[in-house]
C-alpha cells in the first residue's frame, strides 16, 4: 500500500491568511465591545457562558465545512468562521492560566500575541517558497479542474493549471490527458479587474516611479535611523532620568504608546534595549547597502530589523503597556508589508 503523504495546497496561503486576520479581528472586537458595554455576563446570576464556548463552536462548523464540502468558497468560509472562532477562544487565555480565572490578568496580551506570532510562523514555514514535489504540482492542476465542473474556470486558474502542469512533467502520465481537458474547456470572462487589483497596478506604477528618483535612497536612510534612534532614546530613558521635555517627547503616540517603564522595570528595560540594538544592527547594514546602492539588499535588511521589532521588541511592549501597544504595532506592521511590497517590486525588476 502507498505512504500517504501530505501535500500541500499552493493556493491555501490566502485562506490562512484569512484565517489569522479574521482571529486578529475577534479579539479586537470582543475586546472593545466588552469595555463599550461595560463586560456584561451571559447566564445570569447563577451560569457564565464564556465566549471561548462560542470560538469552539464556530471553529466546530468549520471543520464540518471542510470535512463536508469541496472547493475554495467552502474553505474560505471555513478559514473565516476557523479564524473568528479561534480568536474568540484565545481571547480568554488569561482565565485559564491564572489561579483566580483573572480575564484581565496583564500578561495577556502578550501571550495572545505570540500565539498569533507563532501561528503565522508555522503557516510562513508550511507554504514557504522551496521545491514542491511532482505529486504536489499534479494535485494542485486537478484541483483547478473544480472550477471547470462548475463552469468558472477562468484564463488566470487554466494558466496557472497548465504552468503545474509543465512542472509535474508535460509529457508523463496523466498529464497529456489533463492538458487535452484544459484545452478544451471554455473559459469565463472576469470582467474589469476587481479594486484590489486596480489599486496593487496604481502603487506598482507609483513605487517604479519613486524608486528611480535621487532622493528614495537617502529618504530610506532618514526613515529608518531616526526610527531606531527614537526607540534607543526611550529606552535609554528607562535607565537614565530625563528632564521633563524629554519625559514629554518620549509620550507621543508612536515613539512610546505608554507611560515611562520607570526603575521597577528593570529587566524589561534591559530586554528592550538588546532587541533595540538587534534592530539597530541592521538598519545600520541596510543603510550601508543603499550608500552602495544595492537597493534590494537594504529593502531586506531594514524588513529584518523591523522583524526583531515585531517578533521580540513587540512582545515586550505589549508586556508593558496591554492594549495600548497597538497603536505602535500597527504602525511598524504597515511599514513591514509596505517593504514587503518594495522588495517584491525591486526582485521582479532585477529578474526582467
Amino acid at each position: 500500500m502507498p505512504t500517504r503523504r501530505l501535500l500541500r495546497d499552493f493556493e491555501a496561503g490566502r485562506q490562512l491568511d484569512l484565517m489569522l486576520v479574521a482571529a486578529v479581528a475577534a479579539v479586537l472586537g470582543i475586546r472593545f465591545y466588552l469595555a463599550v458595554t461595560g463586560y456584561p455576563q451571559v447566564g445570569g446570576d447563577t451560569l457564565h457562558i464564556a465566549h471561548m464556548l462560542w470560538g469552539g463552536l464556530l471553529m466546530l462548523a468549520a471543520l464540518v465545512l471542510l470535512l463536508s464540502f469541496v472547493g475554495r468558497g467552502p474553505h474560505r468560509l471555513a478559514a473565516l468562521l476557523g479564524g473568528l472562532g479561534f480568536g474568540t477562544f484565545i481571547d480568554e487565555v488569561g482565565k485559564f492560566v491564572t489561579q483566580d480565572h483573572d480575564y484581565f490578568y496583564r500578561p495577556t496580551v502578550a501571550i495572545i500575541y505570540v500565539v498569533f506570532v507563532l501561528l503565522y510562523l508555522a503557516i510562513r514555514s508550511i507554504h514557504r517558497e522551496r521545491a514542491a514535489t511532482p505529486a504536489e504540482y499534479l494535485v494542485n492542476a486537478v484541483q483547478e479542474l473544480e472550477q471547470l465542473a462548475i463552469d468558472d474556470l477562468d484564463r488566470t486558474e487554466h494558466d496557472r493549471a497548465l504552468g503545474y502542469l509543465d512542472r509535474y512533467g508535460a509529457d508523463r502520465p496523466p498529464a497529456p490527458a489533463l492538458r487535452a481537458v484544459f484545452a478544451e474547456a471554455t473559459l469565463v470572462d472576469v470582467g474589469r479587474p476587481g479594486w484590489s487589483t486596480r489599486a496593487v497596478t496604481r502603487w506598482r506604477d507609483r513605487y517604479r516611479r519613486l524608486s528611480t528618483s535621487v532622493w528614495f535612497g537617502r529618504a530610506l536612510i532618514a526613515f529608518f535611523v531616526a526610527q531606531f534612534l527614537t526607540r534607543l532614546v526611550r529606552v535609554v530613558g528607562s535607565f537614565v532620568p530625563l528632564p521633563a521635555i524629554g519625559e514629554q517627547l518620549l509620550s507621543v503616540p508612536l515613539l512610546t504608546p505608554g507611560p515611562a517603564m520607570g526603575a521597577t522595570m528593570g529587566s524589561m528595560a534591559t530586554l528592550l534595549l538588546i532587541s533595540n540594538l538587534v534592530a539597530g544592527v541592521l538598519v545600520a547594514l541596510g543603510v550601508i547597502a543603499v550608500v552602495r546602492g544595492r537597493l534590494l539588499a537594504a529593502l531586506r535588511r531594514f524588513q529584518r530589523s523591523v522583524l526583531v521589532t515585531l517578533l521580540v521588541t513587540q512582545v515586550l511592549v505589549f508586556y508593558r503597556v496591554e492594549w495600548f501597544g497597538l497603536l505602535e504595532f500597527g504602525f511598524h506592521l504597515l511599514v513591514f508589508f509596505a517593504l514587503r511590497f518594495m522588495i517584491e517590486r525591486e526582485a521582479a525588476e532585477s529578474r526582467a
